[in-house]
């Protein structure tokens, strides 16, 4: 499913999710199969990954316990249908995807923590030893551990490339307060997040949570969690710094896609180039594989 058509007000229309409104106080979230790479929407779906995020969103969710609130009501089709009969004729649509959810503001800012040292990081750390203009220590090899994390901060883009920032351009953003508390959960939950990882065979690499403000103060966790959409997930048993690694999440997307721009057949930009069948379903192959691996049972959608 590229998009879906409730019979709800549509408040937004991201990258992969359709936001409606339920009342003032609940939203409901519909993971499409649509994704995006490189902050770039493909035009072609991957089959079954937005009921993959919503259903591991979930999982996560209820393995956090007490560590920190969240936004999620229920991801259950049926109890989401008794709270919202409306949405009855469309339980087909909806099933495996939608996630009920409290309402609450949205911190402009995606907080980004990085257990291992890949990707754009990695590439500016090669370049001029840095990450969002902030030197880090020399000598650190490419998809290396960092101990500590790093928690890396972000803008939020609704369209284009989100921009690595430092904590101290976040704590202009949002106070020095409400900049440290979401440092603190964000640490939290990925704490907690590879500790549970870890005897399933899978390293979380880096990952990005959102938070939001509810009307009586609280902060909540948000949107998805720990997901291959929000996450890197790499193989414990093949780990090898010093070299990039393979991983549970669109790789094989992203794979074709660096060789389409150093081919100079993609500037980048959107559009991206139509996807071969092959590298659809090798993608949503790496999604299941995800949830299998990290809940011990395959995705059932009913």
């Amino acid at each position: 499913m590229k998009s879906s058509d409730l019979p709800l007000k549509r408040i937004a229309r991201g990258k992969v999710r359709d936001v409606y409104e339920v009342d003032a106080d609940r939203l409901l979230l519909v993971a499409t199969d649509r994704v995006s790479a490189y902050d770039v929407v493909m035009a072609e779906p991957i089959p079954l990954k937005g009921a993959v995020l919503t259903q591991l969103s979930a999982w996560w969710f209820g393995q956090l316990g007490d560590a920190v609130q969240h936004h999620m009501t229920s991801a259950d089709v049926d109890a989401i249908i008794a709270a919202v009969p409306a949405l009855a004729p469309h339980r087909g649509e909806i099933a495996g995807r939608a996630m009920l959810c409290r309402r609450c503001t949205v911190f402009p800012i995606e907080c980004v923590i990085r257990g291992y040292i890949t990707g754009s990081a990695w590439r500016e750390y090669a370049k001029a030893g840095t990450l969002a203009g902030e030197t880090l220590p020399a000598g650190l090899q490419e998809s290396g551990r960092l101990d500590p994390p790093i928690f890396s901060p972000a803008t939020k883009a609704e369209s284009g490339h989100d921009e690595n920032i430092t904590v101290g351009r976040m704590r202009e953003v949002l106070g020095g307060e409400i900049a440290g508390e979401l440092e603190r959960l964000a640490r939290l939950v990925y704490g907690k997040g590879r500790d549970i990882a870890a005897p399933r065979g899978i390293i979380i690499a880096d990952t990005k949570f959102e938070f939001g403000r509810t009307a009586s103060g609280g902060i909540l966790l948000i949107d998805e969690v720990l997901t291959p959409d929000s996450s890197r997930f790499w193989p414990a048993d093949g780990y090898a710094p010093g070299q990039p690694q393979p991983s549970f999440d669109k790789q094989p997307l992203r794979d074709w896609l660096d060789v389409e721009r150093h081919a100079g057949r993609w500037n980048g930009e959107a559009p991206a180039p139509a996807l071969p069948p092959e590298v659809v379903d090798a993608t949503s192959k790496r999604y299941l594989e995800a949830y299998r691996r990290l809940t011990g049972r395959e995705l059932v959608v009913r």
